[in-house]
């Protein structure tokens, strides 16, 4: 990856079920963030607009994605953690223009209905990046996601295992 061009900002989103457990989606494979299979895991994420407070664009980002509008807000990490994407020979993408992607994590608490949940036909209306869902144990995604990932989802279980599941940490 070229090393002159900037991160984009974005915002992570670690929601919790009430028993501790963490949203994950299966990833859709599009773009310099390419999946592997065995690897497809991820917590919902997306750009931050200029100015967009954090708390804001994560439930925006956590809306599109997956129609989750029902959360209360838990926490969010104070520093950018920034990871670079793998090289990437496909067509243009909208992220091409990045190396990376620099982030801050918000931690939410999931107060809807499952049923609410759509990641195939967002409610947004966009483009579904999952193509499925599961509450997970926060501690079992570092081993669940990208390699060029798991130093960050080390990192966000750090900093938000006082919200997970007993032992899922």
């Amino acid at each position: 990856m070229d090393s002159t061009l900037p991160y984009r900002p974005n915002v992570g989103i670690a929601l919790f079920n009430s028993a501790g457990l963490v949203f994950a989606g299966m990833a859709l494979n599009e773009g310099p963030e390419q999946v592997v299979a065995g690897f497809e895991w991820q917590m919902p994420q997306g750009g931050i607009d200029p100015n967009e407070d954090l708390e804001i664009a994560a439930r925006r980002e956590l809306f599109e994605e997956t129609g989750i509008g029902e959360v209360s807000f838990l926490a969010a990490t104070e520093t950018w953690w920034a990871y670079d994407f793998p090289p990437y020979a496909g067509p243009p993408h909208s992220l091409s223009g990045f190396r990376g992607q620099t982030q801050r994590w918000v931690a939410l608490r999931f107060e809807g209905q499952e049923s609410a949940i759509n990641v195939t036909e967002p409610a947004s209306g966009l483009r579904p990046e999952f193509s499925a869902w599961a509450w997970v144990p926060l501690g079992s995604l570092p081993a669940l996601v990208m390699p060029h990932k798991r130093a960050t989802y080390t990192r966000v279980a750090e900093a938000f295992r006082r919200f997970a599941a007993e032992g899922s940490s």
